[in-house]
C-alpha cells in the first residue's frame, strides 16, 4: 500500500497559503492538503479542504485534525509564513518516522527573513523536555494513528494548551525524534526582538495562557508518577555555628563596569543581623579586582580569589558557600545587579523563617544599564506557587531573583559548576523536599546590557542552554519518579 501524508495549513488568505500549498503538492507522497481557517467566512480555494477552528493551539483543534485525518502521516505546518520542503524531505520524514517508530518527528530547518537565509538547529527532545516554548521548529510530522490515540485521550478543553498537551500525551505513545538534517525552509517577515519573547511566558497578559500551560504539565506528571504532593520536610535552623546571619555571594569575571554598583547596594542594606559580602574574583583582568579592593577598608567585604582556574559561576559559588565566614543564608547577587533598596537582605531573611524554607527566591525588575525600567518590567514568577511550584518548576525555564539558600543544605548538595543554568538545577533539587518561599516585592533590579552573558545569544548558544536546562529537568524527573515508586513500595 502506497504512504500517504496529509498536511494541514494555517490559513489567513490565498495569497498567504498560495505558495506553501504550492510547494506541499510537488510531494507525491502528499494526498491532501486541509486549510485551518479561524475566519468562518473562509472559503475553500487551491483544491484544498478547510476546517474552521478557534486558534491553531487549541484542544478543540487538535481533536478536528485527528477527526480529519485519513492518510499513514500527518504534517503540521504551524506558521502563517511560506513552507518549501526540501527535496524529497518528506520522503526523508516518513522513512524516519517508520524505522524509528516515533509518534512525531521534526527537524532542523533554515529560515529566510527579509531574502537572508540562515540555519535554524533544533535540539533532541527527552524525558524533561516539559517547556511548552519547546521549538520543535514551523513543522511537526505525526503518525496519524499515534495522533488520533492522544487526541482520543484528551480530557481538559485548552484554549491556548491544546497543542502542548497533545505533544505530552504522544510522548509517552511513542518517542518524538529530531532529525538532525536541514529539511525545509521557512520564509517569514522579521520581528524586532525587543527581549520580551525570551520573558513571555512570565507577561501577565499571558496569566491565563500560563494557567492552562500548568495544568496540563501537572496532568502529565501525575500520569508519568512525576508530580509531588505539596508535602514538605520540616527544617530546624540550629545546623551549625555561623558568625553571620547572612552572606551576599557575588561572583564576578571582569565586570568593572558594575562592579562598584553591585558592592555598594549590598553594604547600604539595613538590618538588625550581622551579615557579610564575599566576592569571588574568578580572575578578572580588566581592573575589576582593583575596584573590588577599594571597598575591602570595610570589614565585611571579603575579596575571595580562587586558587582553581577551572570555575564556572556555579564553582565560584561553592567556593563562597564554603569559606569559613559563610552566613546561615546565602543570599545571591549578580556582578551585574543590584538590589532595589536597603531592605532586600532583610526580606530575603525574614521569608526563610516565615516559610519554613530551604530556597527563597525573590522578585526583580528589568532595567538597562541606568537602572531605567524595560519591557516587560517586573518578573514576580507567581507561577511558582506553594501547591504547585515544584512540580510547575519543570515547566518554566526559570525561578526569578535573587535566589537564597540555608547553608548547610547548600553545602551538601553543591552548585553545578557551570556558568548557565546552576541556579535552575538547585531550586529544582531544593524543591523535590523542601518548600521554596517567595517574596513578591520587588527587590532585585536585574540589568541588561551588552555585555550581559545572556545578551543576543545566537541559535547555537540557545540550543546549548536549552539542552542544559532540558538535560536538568530529566535528572530531577527521574529522580522523582523513583523516589515516588520508591514510596508506593
Amino acid at each position: 500500500m502506497k504512504t500517504t501524508v496529509h498536511c494541514f495549513v494555517p490559513y489567513a488568505n490565498e495569497a498567504q497559503v498560495r505558495a506553501t500549498v504550492e510547494a506541499l503538492k510537488e510531494s507525491a507522497l502528499v494526498t491532501k492538503i486541509t486549510l485551518l481557517a479561524t475566519d468562518a467566512e473562509a472559503k475553500p480555494c487551491l483544491g484544498c479542504d478547510i476546517i474552521y477552528i478557534d486558534s491553531l493551539n487549541s484542544s478543540a483543534t487538535m481533536r478536528k485534525i485527528a477527526e480529519a485525518a485519513d492518510t499513514d502521516f500527518m504534517l503540521l505546518y504551524t506558521k502563517q509564513n511560506t513552507l518549501v520542503p526540501g527535496y524529497f524531505a518528506i520522503d526523508r520524514m516518513v522513512k524516519i518516522a517508520r524505522d524509528s517508530k516515533a509518534a512525531m518527528v521534526y527537524a532542523d530547518y533554515y529560515t529566510v527573513v527579509e531574502g537572508k537565509k540562515s540555519n535554524t538547529p533544533v535540539i533532541d527532545y527527552q524525558f524533561g523536555s516539559l517547556r511548552d516554548d519547546f521549538n520543535f521548529g514551523p513543522v511537526m510530522f505525526f503518525n496519524t494513528a499515534d495522533f488520533k490515540k492522544a487526541a482520543a485521550g484528551i480530557d481538559a478543553e485548552y484554549t491556548a494548551a491544546g497543542l502542548y498537551d497533545l505533544r505530552l500525551r504522544l510522548s509517552r505513545i511513542a518517542p518524538l525524534v529530531h532529525i538532525n538534517e536541514y529539511l525545509y525552509t521557512d520564509i517569514e517577515t522579521p520581528v524586532k526582538d525587543s527581549g520580551e519573547a525570551h520573558f513571555a511566558y512570565v507577561d501577565p497578559k499571558n496569566r491565563g495562557v500560563q494557567i492552562e500551560m500548568e495544568q496540563a504539565c501537572t496532568a502529565h506528571l501525575k500520569v508519568i508518577d512525576g508530580y509531588l504532593e505539596p508535602v514538605f520536610e520540616p527544617i530546624e535552623f540550629n545546623r551549625g555555628d555561623f558568625e553571620y546571619e547572612a552572606s551576599v555571594i557575588i561572583p564576578v569575571r571582569n565586570r568593572v563596569r558594575t562592579i562598584r554598583d553591585a558592592i555598594k547596594s549590598v553594604l547600604s542594606q539595613k538590618t538588625d543581623f550581622p551579615f557579610n559580602l564575599i566576592i569571588v574574583d574568578n580572575h578578572s583582568t580588566d581592573g575589576t579586582s582593583e575596584a573590588i579592593e577599594e571597598f575591602t577598608s570595610d570589614p565585611r567585604v571579603i575579596h575571595l580569589i580562587p586558587e582553581r582556574d577551572d570555575l564556572g559561576i556555579g564553582g565560584c559559588w561553592n567556593a563562597g558557600a564554603n569559606h569559613p565566614k559563610a552566613g546561615k543564608f546565602c543570599v545571591q547577587l549578580d556582578s551585574d545587579d543590584v538590589y532595589a533598596d536597603e531592605n532586600t537582605l532583610t526580606k530575603m531573611v525574614k521569608a526563610f523563617y516565615d516559610n519554613n524554607s530551604a530556597m527563597v527566591v525573590g522578585t526583580y525588575m528589568l532595567t538597562d544599564i541606568d537602572m531605567n525600567m524595560i519591557p516587560p518590567g517586573v518578573i514576580d514568577h507567581k507561577e511558582w506557587t506553594p501547591e504547585n511550584g515544584r512540580n510547575n518548576a519543570l515547566r518554566i525555564n526559570g525561578l526569578g531573583a535573587p535566589r537564597a539558600f540555608y547553608t548547610p543544605m547548600l553545602r551538601e548538595i553543591h552548585v553545578p559548576n557551570t556558568s548557565y543554568g546552576e541556579d535552575y538545577a538547585l531550586g529544582l533539587t531544593f524543591s523535590r523536599h523542601h518548600q521554596i518561599g517567595r517574596v513578591y516585592d520587588v527587590v532585585y533590579l536585574c540589568r541588561r546590557w551588552e555585555d550581559n552573558s545572556d545578551h543576543a545569544l545566537d541559535i547555537n548558544k540557545t540550543n546549548a542552554n536549552n539542552l542544559y536546562k532540558d538535560r536538568i529537568r530529566t535528572w530531577e524527573l527521574e529522580a522523582r519518579v523513583a523516589m515516588n515508586k520508591e514510596a508506593k513500595k
